[in-house]
């Protein structure tokens, strides 16, 4: 899992806490920028040396703020990898794993990714995802997007990767913060097949509420 300077923070820390729950083990990749716009949304600090206390304080914390809204994530089945360290594990295809997620994904990234610049080991893990095969759900959180970004989605949705924007839909009886962003969470699950309970699931007519996806 890749987390990239776009905003949306709490997306992140919403996917790592059920892919967690859900007994996946976790690769973790925070880049430069990312480490910026956490600090900004949360007041974290995330430092290399010192990242196991650092996620452990963001796992913990809610989308509105509350500094232990998710108290005693376990974080065991995490490892980290600095972003500069390009001879990474996940930097090689022979490293096993089942894909990647990156959430949120800034257009910095996009471009990154879509143009295989590998300037960092975020980029570098995703251009060896596409290039093994391997499911890349890219999940771009920015808006407006202008034709050259689009451009870029679309050579990643040619390549085999997943393009899920972080919107959040209104169907599944969100009445907090929380809801909206672990309904984004949930959809990045649900392009890799892990199971959750992050939403409330349309069930049609029968089952009430209003379609969307």
């Amino acid at each position: 899992m890749g987390v990239s300077g776009a905003s949306g923070t709490p997306y992140a820390a919403a996917v790592l806490r059920a892919l967690l729950a859900a007994g996946e083990s976790v690769d973790l990749i925070v880049s430069r920028a990312s480490r910026l716009t956490l600090l900004d949304e949360t007041g974290i600090s995330f430092r290399d040396a010192h990242w196991r206390a650092d996620l452990g304080q963001w796992l913990a914390r809610g989308a509105d703020g509350t500094p232990d809204a998710f108290p005693g994530t376990d974080t065991a089945g995490v490892s980290y990898w600095p972003a500069g360290d390009l001879a990474a594990g996940p930097s090689s295809g022979s490293y096993p794993a089942k894909g990647m997620l990156i959430v949120p994904a800034s257009t910095a990234c996009v471009a990154g990714v879509a143009l295989g610049l590998s300037k960092d080991l975020l980029q570098r893990t995703a251009s060896v995802t596409l290039k093994e095969g391997r499911r890349l759900v890219v999940a771009v959180r920015e808006t407006p997007l202008n034709g050259q970004t689009l451009r870029h989605l679309m050579t990643l949705d040619a390549d085999g990767a997943t393009v899920l924007p972080a919107s959040p839909a209104f169907y599944a009886g969100a009445t907090h913060i929380q809801d909206l962003v672990d309904f984004v969470a949930g959809r990045v699950l649900d392009a890799v097949g892990v199971e959750h309970g992050l939403y409330r699931r349309w069930k049609g007519e029968l089952g009430g509420g209003a379609q969307g996806g």
